[in-house]
């Protein structure tokens, strides 16, 4: 399957269940990274490939300091931690997204979406040793088959040097392109257009607080969301990614799913959620698919969002494992090419 079938997806007529789909899981981490380079990874993409996912997704990080420093460790050859689970994950016919996520611990920022300045001096310190980072991740990607970016710098995107951050990361890396816009602000990114795909962190909120979530509800909610979501990937002529989709085990999980709440008595409302979810994206050829929210490898288990759990790995063995048939290991489905 090449590249451009999820380009020739966007403008096909609508399939059920279409085999494009991006199945993809997030493969995140307890520390800074260096699981992804350890046994443990190998072990989970056997688990994740047996249960129908296609694309994994792992996030370097760098850090945030207030006066716009990105600060990193810099490496002169691809670390282990980057380039031993692209290839075990090749090698398994899985294809491989890399989303650069800063973090933002210890810094003034709430979250990485508050990430801003007020002093040129600032902007600039930011941008020269944010693109000295990104660049350098995806030098070391060597293989990746998408890399975004950034992730959720929403306060950023104003700011004409994104186009020169585009233009580095694209001397770099052969990878398909596309950035992490969180949900509440993908439609104001104004360089969709230099990118390959419109990327989403689709947490949108799918019921008010006065609406019972039931299943109508859910369904209804992501029709809404895919409204949104079309009305920006008609607009740009993109398909559309979405970068990361999760359910937390909450009662907030379809009005507040961003929120890291764990309570097991709700957890038929994540695994309701998730198959609504799934549902809507393979309703909708111009949404290529999705990185599902969160799975550490090994034995360690997030706090939140575990799609390790049976429940959830459930919704997953039930929903993707049956189209490895239809999907050959070999050519997973693709973001668009460069």
């Amino acid at each position: 399957m090449h590249l451009l079938l999820a380009i020739a997806l966007a403008h096909g007529a609508p399939a059920p269940a279409h085999d494009g789909s991006v199945r993809g899981v997030t493969v995140s981490c307890p520390t800074w990274g260096y699981e992804w380079g350890t046994d443990a990874m190998v072990e989970t993409l056997d688990e994740l490939e047996e249960l129908g996912v296609n694309w994994v997704a792992i996030h370097p990080y760098a850090r945030i300091r207030a006066d716009g420093t990105v600060a990193w460790r810099s490496h002169d050859e691809s670390p282990e931690w980057i380039a031993r689970p692209i290839r075990e994950a090749h090698a398994r016919g899985m294809k491989v997204l890399i989303k650069p996520h800063l973090a933002y611990w210890g810094s003034p920022f709430a979250w990485r979406g508050e990430i801003t300045f007020d002093e040129d001096e600032e902007w600039a310190r930011f941008f020269t040793t944010y693109e000295g980072w990104v660049t350098e991740i995806a030098r070391h990607s060597d293989g990746a088959d998408a890399f975004a970016v950034g992730t959720e710098l929403d306060r950023t995107v104003h700011r004409d040097e994104w186009r020169a951050v585009i233009t580095a990361v694209r001397a770099e890396s052969p990878a398909a392109l596309t950035y992490a816009a969180n949900w509440t602000d993908f439609a104001e990114v104004p360089f969709w257009g230099e990118l390959d795909a419109v990327g989403v962190q689709a947490y949108f909120p799918l019921v008010d607080a006065n609406t019972e979530p039931t299943d109508a509800a859910l369904s209804e909610g992501w029709k809404r969301v895919v409204d949104q979501l079309m009305v920006v990937a008609e607009a740009e002529d993109k398909p559309v990614v979405l970068t990361e989709l999760g359910y937390p085990r909450s009662e907030r999980a379809a009005r507040e799913p961003w929120q890291a709440d764990d309570d097991a008595n709700f957890e038929h409302l994540q695994t309701r959620a998730l198959r609504t979810a799934i549902a809507a994206i393979d309703a909708e050829p111009r949404i290529v698919g999705a990185f599902l929210w969160k799975w550490f490898p090994g034995q360690h288990l997030p706090r939140d969002f575990a799609l390790q759990r049976p429940a959830a790995r459930a919704v997953l063995s039930e929903e993707w494992a049956p189209r490895i048939a239809t999907s050959p290991p070999t050519t997973p489905a693709p973001l668009p090419a460069p």
